[in-house]
């Protein structure tokens, strides 16, 4: 009874207390605080789930983990739109624009004065008149050389594409040497660039916006949870690459040339052309592989990692049809231009902490060089935003910036005699200008990296280190897989999944199991082995498989 009257005692006092917290608000508070409600809807529960995924991938603390962990999702790689820079579809410019997220404008005739500092000793006319026999005596023997290949016996067997490709490798590299001899003596910044021969320049991004193809529709409509959903825009997986004839690099940035008040206008923004169709419909095609990011040198690999001037190639533009006119062809320049441009900046920014799903939070830009030898186009492109995948495409009020010329004519052509004939001051003062245009922009570690908490040098298990470094490479290499991903052969298509002729079969195969190998994991693998004999562990029998450390 005294235990009865014990327990009624508590709960009446347990009540009272509750009753008075109810009724006590804190004084600093002049309204109660309530837990947000969530939204449980199917789009919803996917929308937070691919937040908190960028947010992972955001606090990865290196480099190479960042890139691994983009990579998590899919053993045998993403399925992606190839962007490269042998392939412009005829009418590419809009898809370009969108996939890029790029204004375009027209490339002001700036004089070289206005490239450089006041206080440089030389002036436009005598820095022309300086380079200028030395850039034609590099273009005559340029040309001599290439006579010399002609008569080697492999050149017979090469096609017009690759003859011009080999003539403008050599025009581009003995200009790129006289220009830098002529032009370091009173442009210190030259001293200091880094140059890279055919680098290899890749980048991977997500946009948004997109049709779902058929299969992505008809896979929705199935599903009484998606059916909802099935006409809705979806997000297209891109893959540059790209082997530009040559790259400058210097460890400080360009100054930008357009302001943040400007790259962050909502009416610019709504003014981009939008390109909703398949990639395909143009004439793109899709692979699978990893998501790469390779600006043309390994992370930490050097100091210069800010591009300053690169040279594209436009050899196949020769297999263009001359019915597409001379105004897509014009476009086709300009695609050119916008691709390689962002993808290389794209893969610079991935090397400081940025992706596709982190935005980039200070411009950079580069310069861009296209030409046959003969013909030059220069292009100068700021990069501000990375964020083109989802509702980004119509909420995200930063865009970028690409502006460019015609193509200039360098000279007219290489005389009988070996002499250069109608050379042309406004192409060399455009190139000039790129070479004296000065980068000085030098930010901080924390400032230049600031989702780059460390490197993979500073972990102190040598395994890890191991591990990420062999990891990474391995992704990058683009190489297949040891095993090939598992498919359904026709005969199977036809007598068991279309028509069901075989019900006595063993289901063992896959698609009889409900196994969609697509959705494999990266760390979804066997671990490898260590022998008995080496374990470090007292205890054999435990720790038979190396750890892995994926991020």
């Amino acid at each position: 009874m005294l235990k009865l009257n014990r327990v009624n005692q508590l709960r009446t006092t347990y009540k009272r207390c509750l009753a008075g917290q109810s009724l006590q608000l804190n004084p600093a508070d002049e309204e109660p605080a309530y837990p947000e409600i969530r939204d449980l809807s199917f789009k919803a529960r996917k929308q937070k789930a691919t937040a908190d995924w960028h947010e992972e991938i955001r606090q990865v603390p290196t480099v190479e983990e960042k890139i691994i962990k983009i990579n998590i999702p899919r053993y045998y790689g993403f399925k992606v739109v190839d962007f490269n820079d042998s392939k412009i579809p005829y009418n590419a410019l809009p898809l370009t624009q969108h996939y890029t997220r790029t204004v375009f404008e027209d490339l002001p005739t700036a004089s070289t004065s206005e490239k450089v500092d006041s206080g440089d000793k030389m002036s436009e006319d005598s820095l022309i008149k300086t380079a200028r026999e030395d850039v034609i005596e590099a273009l005559e023997f340029a040309h001599d050389y290439y006579k010399h290949l002609e008569k080697q016996p492999q050149s017979a067997q090469q096609s017009a594409v690759e003859r011009e490709r080999v003539l403008t490798q050599i025009i581009v590299e003995q200009l790129n040497r006289t220009l830098l001899q002529v032009l370091s003596e009173e442009y210190k910044h030259l001293d200091d660039v880094e140059v890279d021969y055919n680098p290899r320049h890749e980048a991977f991004w997500a946009v948004g916006g997109v049709d779902p193809p058929k299969n992505v529709q008809n896979s929705k409509k199935g599903r009484d949870w998606q059916k909802d959903s099935a006409n809705e825009s979806i997000d297209r997986l891109v893959q540059y690459t790209g082997t530009p004839y040559l790259s400058l690099r210097h460890r400080k940035q360009l100054t930008p040339w357009k302001s943040s008040a400007e790259s962050g206008d909502p009416k610019l923004s709504k003014q981009l052309p939008r390109f909703k169709h398949d990639p395909r419909t143009l004439g793109y095609s899709t692979k699978y592989q990893h998501a790469t990011n390779v600006p043309g040198y390994w992370p930490k690999g050097t100091e210069r990692n800010f591009g300053l001037l690169s040279f594209q190639s436009r050899a196949h533009l020769q297999l263009r049809p001359k019915s597409y006119g001379e105004r897509d062809l014009q476009e086709a320049l300009h695609s050119l231009a916008i691709k390689s441009s962002y993808a290389w900046l794209l893969a610079q920014a991935n090397y400081n902490g940025f992706n596709t799903y982190n935005e980039l939070t200070y411009p950079m830009n580069t310069q861009t060089v296209i030409t046959n030898g003969r013909e030059w186009s220069f292009y100068e492109y700021q990069l501000n935003t990375l964020l083109l995948h989802g509702n980004n495409v119509e909420d995200n009020p930063r865009i970028n910036f690409c502006r460019g010329t015609k193509p200039l004519p360098l000279y007219a052509e290489i005389s009988s005699n070996g002499k250069c004939v109608d050379f042309n001051d406004t192409a060399l003062r455009q190139l000039l200008n790129f070479y004296v245009n000065t980068p000085s922009i030098q930010r901080s570690i924390k400032e230049q990296q600031p989702y780059v908490a460390s490197d993979i040098n500073a972990y102190e298990n040598s395994e890890q280190r191991e591990f990420i470094s062999k990891t990474f490479k391995y992704l990058a290499s683009n190489r297949p897989r040891h095993l090939e991903i598992p498919e359904i052969y026709l005969w199977e298509k036809l007598y068991k999944i279309d028509n069901n002729t075989r019900a006595m079969d063993a289901r063992r195969r896959f698609f009889e199991l409900d196994i969609n190998p697509w959705k494999r994991r990266l760390d979804q693998h066997d671990k490898e082995y260590v022998p008995r004999a080496v374990r470090p562990d007292v205890r054999k029998n435990q720790n038979r498989f190396k750890k892995t450390y994926y991020p």
